[in-house]
């Protein structure tokens, strides 16, 4: 196997002086990657408001949301190869573009057809899917090295600000105009994502030493081989795959009951998951400007500090406790976010970036409806506190004894200079 080493000029310059958001290209990267990453969340959402106008109902909806979850995970391989293999500006339009085109579809199925309905979330979470990893990719085309960590900074920013307002507005404007209405906006913001990105300075390259192309298995393979050659990036998919599959399983399925049983009050419920995105947001802000020396023990320490808001949960505390358990966990989810981001897209061989991203939103998105449908049964069979405990411990103990695997400590096989 050949094996590509990234650009030395990526640990090595010093960084611009020129604001990430006076550079044009990127701001027309930013609004299109906020736009699908806006587009993202408020499906759910909007779903979840015609279950309540009752448009929908709750059994569809599930299969509305299984149907997107499988068409993501169907894609997003598929994506990261061709991202790779062709330019990440054209996987872009044309991913977002099926997503955009599936929102007229949803509005016309709405109460009229679960089926058309089932497939329209398909194409939907399929278009979603394969721009994810070439979204990743472009970004790393479009920004230079010195400025990645304020440009991924920046994106996390405005999807966390958008999540923090959307709810409120969404409510207001389904008074307005209507759940079709709100679908077919949903479909704006993909054609947004779909036309304003700009075209990025570096296509991608063909994989050293392939005449042509052997087929999608050997091409995913070669992104395989390439994780492989960056032990921080398995241990980082190993301390998301618990976090996620074990903690972020747990609270979702916990906070409902816990508020509602330990508090009396869906206030809990609401205030907690606002208090982890104003946490994520807050997180962000700081990152964008933090320098630590040992980047990545400083990332798994913040993945790591999700383990609070299921032991908030364990503990018959006051309320509030659980609120700043949650802004804790949700600042440190982006200080591993985004030197997450910055070091894959520095680190990684520049022509199999879309593959190595693919992986990494296999394990974000595909693990969380695994850990969701063992969790529940878990806290049925065995109580609320057991399981609680369990995901706490491993919250804690797998991003730690990630953080001991050679390479760790800075994401990076070498010891880079603090310019990222």
């Amino acid at each position: 196997m050949t094996t590509t080493s990234a650009p030395t000029e990526a640990k090595s310059a010093a960084p611009p002086t020129r604001s990430i958001l006076r550079d044009t290209a990127f701001l027309r990267l930013w609004a299109g990657t906020t736009a699908s990453g806006l587009a993202t969340w408020a499906l759910p959402f909007v779903l979840g408001l015609a279950v309540l106008h009752r448009d929908l109902g709750a059994a569809g909806l599930g299969l509305i949301l299984a149907a997107r979850t499988a068409g993501f995970l169907a894609a997003v391989a598929v994506g990261g190869v061709l991202a790779d293999q062709h330019s990440r500006r054209a996987v872009v339009f044309w991913s977002a573009l099926a997503a955009a085109a599936a929102a007229p579809l949803l509005a016309a199925g709405l109460g009229r057809s679960l089926v058309l309905m089932t497939a329209a979330a398909a194409l939907a979470g399929a278009g979603q899917g394969a721009c994810r990893p070439a979204f990743q990719a472009l970004t790393a085309e479009t920004v230079d090295p010195g400025r990645r960590r304020q440009a991924n900074a920046a994106t996390t920013i405005a999807v966390r600000s958008s999540t923090l307002t959307g709810p409120a507005l969404t409510a207001l404007l389904t008074a307005f105009l209507g759940i079709r209405a709100l679908l077919l906006g949903i479909g704006l913001l993909w054609l947004i994502a779909a036309l304003v990105p700009a075209r990025g300075t570096a296509p991608a390259a063909p994989a050293a030493g392939t005449a042509e192309r052997a087929g999608f298995r050997k091409d995913f393979a070669e992104g395989i081989r390439e994780a492989r050659r960056h032990p921080w990036f398995l241990a980082g998919l190993a301390g998301l795959a618990a976090v996620i599959t074990l903690g972020y399983s747990a609270t979702s399925v916990a906070l409902p009951l816990i508020s509602r049983d330990r508090y009396g009050t869906e206030w809990v419920l609401a205030a907690a998951m606002t208090a982890y995105t104003v946490g994520a947001l807050l997180g962000a802000l700081v990152i964008a400007r933090l320098r630590p020396r040992s980047q990545g023990w400083a990332a798994f320490a913040g993945l790591a500090a999700y383990g609070v808001a299921p032991l908030s949960l364990m503990l018959p505390v006051h309320p509030v406790v659980v609120l700043a358990a949650y802004a804790v966990a949700g600042i440190g989810i982006e200080l591993f976010n985004v030197p997450w981001f910055t070091a894959t897209q520095r680190e990684v061989a520049p022509e199999k970036l879309a593959r190595v991203s693919s992986l990494d939103f296999l394990v974000s998105y595909g693990l969380a409806p695994v850990g969701l449908a063992l969790i529940a049964p878990a806290i049925e069979r065995f109580g609320v506190t057991p399981v609680l405990a369990v995901c706490t411990a491993a919250c804690f103990l797998v991003p730690a004894a990630a953080a001991l695997v050679p390479t760790a400590r800075h994401f990076s096989r070498t010891a880079p200079a603090a310019t990222d």
